[in-house]
C-alpha cells in the first residue's frame, strides 16, 4: 500500500477527533460559556449539519479542481474552523465555528476515497478505502480520549488548538505524499458528477448507507445508559468501553476492506446480517459486565465491516463522476446518525426498556438488508457488475442509465 494513504488517514484522524470530542467536552464548555448542557449539545448538531450541507456542496464547487488541491483546501478550512472554535468568545461564535468545521468533513472523505482508489491496483481498492477510514476509527481509540483529557486539564480551547495542529500536519502530508499525477482534475466536471447522481443504483446505494448505519446509531447513541443501568458499570468505566468499540470498529474496517476486494456484495450482506445478530443479542449480553464489553466490541466490528463496501458501492455506481456521490455518501452517514438516534429514542421513550434501542437497530439492519437486496436486483437487471472494483472514467461520460463495466 502506498505511503500516500497515510496522508489521508491523518486527515481522517483529525476529522474523527473533532467530530466526537465535543461529547466529552460538553460540561466544560457549558460551564465556561454559562449555558446549559442541552444548549451545549447543539454544538454537536451544528457540526453534523455542516457535514450534511458541506459534503455535496463543496464536492460540487470543486468538481474541476485537481483533487490534491481540493484535499489541501478542505483541510485548510478544517484548521480555520477549529482555530475559530478555540478563540470563540461566545456560544453563538462557537456554534458558527463548529458548523464551519463540519463543512469539509464529508467532502474530504468523499474525495479522499476517490484518490485512495486511484493510488492502488484494482484488486486493492477496498483495502485502500479502509486504510483511509482507519484514521476515523483510530480517532475513537486514541484521539477522542486524549483530546478529552487535554480539555479537562488544559481547558477545552486547548483541545481545538491541538486538533488544528493535526489538520496542519494533514495538509503537509497531503502536499508531500500525494503527487499531482495521482490526484488529477477530473475531466467530467460538475456536469458529469451531477449526471452520475441521476442513476437509481446510486440512490439505492445511498439509501443502504442511511438505513444500515442508522441501525448502528440507534443503539450506539444510547450505549451509556445500557452499560450503566443494565450491565452495572460505573460512569467512569464508560470511556474505556467506548475505546473497545473503537478497537472493534478498526478491526471491522480492516476486515471489511480485505473481504470487499474479493466479494463486495457478499461482504455488505454479511456485515448487515452480523449487525442484526449482534443487536438482537444486546438485551441478553447487557446482563453481565463481561458480555456487555464483548457486545460493544462486536457492534464496532459488525458495523464497520460494511463501511468500505458501502463507500465503494456508491463510487462504483457513479463511476462517471464519483467525487460528488462519494461525498454524498458521507452526508448519508450523518443522516443515519441523526435518524438512528431518533428511532432509538422513540423506543426508549415508549418504555420498552433501556436496551430497546438495540432492537430498533436490529429492525433497521433488516430493512438495510432489504434495501441492499433491491439494489442488487436492480444491478442484475441493468447488468451492473458488483465486484467492488471502481473505474474512474477519464474522458467519456456515459448516460445515467448506461451500464458501467470494469
Amino acid at each position: 500500500m502506498p505511503l500516500a494513504l497515510l496522508a489521508l488517514a491523518v486527515g481522517a484522524f483529525g476529522l474523527g477527533t473533532t467530530e466526537f470530542v465535543m461529547m466529552g467536552l460538553l460540561p466544560d464548555v457549558a460551564d465556561d460559556l454559562h449555558i446549559s448542557i442541552p444548549t451545549a449539545g447543539h454544538l454537536v448538531s451544528a457540526y453534523a449539519l455542516g457535514v450534511v450541507i458541506g459534503a455535496p456542496l463543496l464536492a460540487a464547487l470543486t468538481a474541476r479542481m485537481p483533487r490534491r488541491t481540493v484535499l489541501i483546501s478542505l483541510m485548510a478550512l478544517f484548521v480555520a474552523g477549529n482555530a475559530l472554535s478555540a478563540l470563540a468568545p461566545t456560544y453563538d461564535w462557537l456554534l458558527a465555528a463548529r458548523f464551519l468545521s463540519g463543512l469539509p468533513h464529508g467532502a474530504f472523505f468523499g474525495v479522499g476515497a476517490v484518490v485512495a482508489t486511484n493510488l492502488v491496483a484494482p484488486e486493492r481498492k477496498a483495502r485502500s478505502v479502509s486504510l483511509m477510514f482507519m484514521g476515523l476509527t483510530v480517532a475513537n481509540i486514541a484521539g477522542v480520549p486524549v483530546a478529552t483529557l487535554m480539555g479537562q486539564h488544559l481547558g477545552w480551547r486547548a483541545t481545538f488548538l491541538g486538533v488544528s495542529l493535526i489538520g496542519v500536519a494533514a495538509m503537509a502530508a497531503v502536499a508531500l505524499l500525494i503527487r499531482g499525477a495521482d490526484a488529477p482534475a477530473p475531466d467530467s466536471g460538475l456536469r458529469g458528477e451531477l449526471t452520475a447522481l441521476r442513476s437509481l443504483p446510486v440512490w439505492l446505494a445511498l439509501a443502504t448507507t442511511v438505513v444500515g448505519f442508522g441501525a448502528l446509531f440507534s443503539a450506539y447513541s444510547y450505549i451509556t445508559p445500557m452499560l450503566t443501568d443494565s450491565a452495572g458499570y460505573a460512569d467512569s468505566d464508560v470511556t474505556l468501553l467506548l475505546a473497545l468499540f473503537g478497537v472493534g470498529a478498526t478491526a471491522g474496517n480492516l476486515i471489511g476492506g480485505r473481504l470487499a476486494d474479493h466479494a463486495m456484495r457478499g461482504t455488505l450482506f454479511g456485515g448487515l446480517a452480523s449487525m442484526v445478530a449482534v443487536l438482537l443479542l444486546f438485551p441478553v449480553l447487557m446482563h453481565a459486565q463481561w458480555s456487555a464489553a464483548l457486545a460493544v466490541t462486536l457492534l464496532g466490528v459488525a458495523a464497520f465491516i460494511t463501511g468500505s463496501p458501502l463507500q465503494l458501492m456508491v463510487m462504483e455506481r457513479a463511476a462517471a463522476g464519483p467525487s460528488l456521490a462519494s461525498s454524498a455518501n458521507q452526508a448519508a452517514f450523518n443522516l443515519a446518525n441523526a435518524g438512528g438516534a431518533w428511532i432509538g429514542g422513540v423506543a426508549l421513550a415508549a418504555g420498552f426498556g433501556v436496551t430497546s434501542p438495540s432492537l430498533a437497530g436490529a429492525a433497521l439492519a433488516v430493512l438495510g438488508l432489504g434495501v441492499a437486496g433491491v439494489a442488487f436486483a436492480v444491478d442484475r437487471r441493468r447488468d451492473v457488475p458488483s465486484t467492488g472494483r471502481v473505474r474512474v472514467v477519464a474522458s467519456h461520460v456515459p448516460e445515467a442509465t448506461e451500464p458501467v463495466r470494469t
